[in-house]
């Protein structure tokens, strides 16, 4: 490569990346992590916290999408299924339950009962495509709008491994699910990037070994299974950590392909993690692994199979602030609030979506 073409996208490159411009939109892709309202299930209490309503999210309050579109100054995303919503400053795609891989993947391994949305990576994109039109135009104009715009990719695999595990599949052949996963986020990236995309933030698999749900379901007696300071079970862990080692690789090798492309990895296992060793330190005075909106069940976890949150038996904490679960598999608002200053602001996106320079 010629050195004039080379500084050429480095310039662009560092444009992208140390300017936190005033972003025309936001688009969103992922799982029950950042839906805002394209599946919604669950009743009060879900909401409670800032809509006073269930919107579909799944925690009490708004998502660390929500407080991503707040601090660059755009507003709450719309669900890509609203009717008669104008998607001119964004759009979300994630679906509650979705998987990073299409259902033929599952149905060759005998998975297909824990199915029933069809969302995979490549479907939201599809929906992304199809949309884009109504926003912006032609192909070009689509272009030149997609290079004002911020796309947040993820986080994505939790459901596909889930998936394996809810169906008694040990985590040794789980894990040979994560190859192919973080290949289809990566391929997801590129069809992104292919419409126009410059500005990318992909969230890492969150460390699923400390979440509620899977300490009840998965209990052992043995201590060397639980991680000594936070608690968390190793071996699931384990796999959010092998996720994230290939999920890196292929944002590495997908940077000098895409040289004017700002491909940003957002560490969620690493603060997640964090707030389980100092619970604290963010203010979560009942600890990282005790579920607020729950009821008693194994261990001391307040996560119950069959008293789920909104389900009769169950009881929400008096200060979810107090909590990073809400439900035993999803977080509090005050958890998702922490989480997006990590990411606006640093350090847990490098460089932040925010820069020093416009705060």
């Amino acid at each position: 490569m010629k050195l004039s073409i080379f500084f050429s996208f480095l310039l662009v490159s560092s444009f992208h990346l140390s300017s936190s411009q005033r972003y025309n939109a936001l688009f969103n892709f992922g799982d029950s992590m950042s839906d805002t309202g394209n599946v919604v299930l669950a009743g009060l209490p879900y909401g409670m916290t800032y809509f006073g309503r269930p919107t579909g999210r799944c925690s009490d309050g708004r998502l660390v999408i929500d407080f991503i579109a707040e601090g660059i100054g755009l507003p709450h995303l719309h669900p890509n299924t609203a009717k008669d919503a104008d998607f001119h400053q964004g759009a979300n795609f994630a679906f509650i339950a979705a998987t990073t891989l299409p259902f033929d993947f599952f149905h060759q391994r005998g998975l297909s009962k824990g199915l029933w949305v069809n969302a995979s990576i490549h479907e939201q994109v599809d929906r992304f495509e199809k949309l884009l039109p109504s926003i912006c135009g032609t192909p070009q104009e689509c272009r030149d709008f997609l290079g004002k715009s911020l796309l947040v990719v993820g986080e994505f695999g939790g459901n596909d491994y889930s998936t394996g595990l809810f169906a008694s599949r040990n985590v040794s052949e789980v894990r040979t699910f994560v190859p192919p996963v973080t290949q289809a986020i990566a391929e997801g990236l590129e069809r992104l990037i292919g419409l126009g995309a410059v500005d990318i933030i992909v969230p890492a698999l969150l460390p699923v070994g400390c979440f509620p749900l899977y300490l009840t379901l998965y209990n052992t007696s043995d201590p060397e299974d639980y991680g000594p300071r936070t608690g968390c079970m190793r071996r699931h862990n384990a796999l959010s950590w092998y996720h994230n080692t290939l999920l890196r690789r292929q944002l590495d090798r997908l940077r000098p392909k895409y040289p004017a492309v700002s491909i940003r990895f957002a560490d969620f296992y690493a603060q997640v993690f964090d707030f389980a060793i100092n619970p604290l330190k963010y203010g979560f005075k009942d600890g990282a692994l005790r579920t607020c909106c729950g009821a008693p069940g194994l261990r001391n976890y307040n996560f119950n199979l069959h008293a789920k949150c909104d389900q009769n038996g169950s009881s929400v904490c008096p200060d979810p602030t107090t909590h990073v679960s809400w439900d035993g598999i999803h977080m509090t608002e005050a958890a998702h609030r922490i989480i997006a200053q990590g990411w606006l602001h640093g350090p847990y996106v490098d460089p932040p979506i925010v820069s020093s320079s416009n705060n």
